[in-house]
């Protein structure tokens, strides 16, 4: 089965994406069939954003890595990488530890013989058994976005809340409970006004 288009490379700014991601939910192998650019070509298959940013080869010097990573973990985009196979062995670590939570997708010899996609998660990353041959383009997701509106206080913030609200400020219970609870500040502080004037 294929997806041609007459307007660019599809699933870029495209409904096309929607086909791509019900592939992938369906472990259906896609190939992209790439114009002048790696880049394109790997976005369009990653099922991630769309919205991405390009980064290129790695620097030499690990230093000035460690530095780019730090400004790149912090977007909220896909982050498309080019890199030997060698050097993505020695930088496993490193992408473990800066994009952790995050989804990857390595391509290897795109439209050659020897063809290769994996998929998995940053996490789970692991080297290449050997150093195979040709460039990689990686694409590593954008941020998983939790759900705030989801996370509720469980009964036992509720009984906490209520044995403190005597005792400690509204603001000052809000902070010791979001210590240790994934639960929005402002859904901390609501609950604690409400008991606040039931009493």
């Amino acid at each position: 089965m294929s997806l041609i288009s007459d307007a660019g490379t599809p699933s870029i700014s495209d409904p096309g994406a929607i086909l791509i991601n019900e592939c992938l939910i369906n472990e259906i192998n896609i190939f992209p069939l790439p114009g002048p650019s790696a880049v394109s070509s790997a976005i369009s298959i990653s099922g991630f954003s769309e919205k991405f940013f390009f980064y290129g080869f790695f620097p030499e010097k690990k230093s000035e890595l460690k530095e780019d990573f730090t400004n790149l973990s912090n977007l909220d985009s896909s982050i498309v990488l080019f890199i030997s196979p060698r050097k993505f062995n020695k930088s496993v670590k490193i992408i473990k530890e800066y994009f952790s939570g995050r989804k990857i997708l390595v391509c290897r010899e795109m439209t050659k013989f020897y063809e290769e996609y994996i998929r998995t998660n940053v996490d789970t990353l692991e080297p290449f058994k050997d150093n195979p041959r040709g460039e990689l383009t990686v694409v590593i997701s954008e941020k998983e976005k939790i759900k705030k509106a989801s996370l509720k206080l469980q009964e036992s913030d509720k009984k906490t809340i209520e044995s403190m609200i005597k005792k400690l400020s509204i603001k000052d219970i809000t902070d010791l409970v979001s210590l240790k609870s994934k639960v929005p500040k402002k859904e901390i502080y609501n609950y604690c006004l409400k008991i606040k004037n039931e009493k």
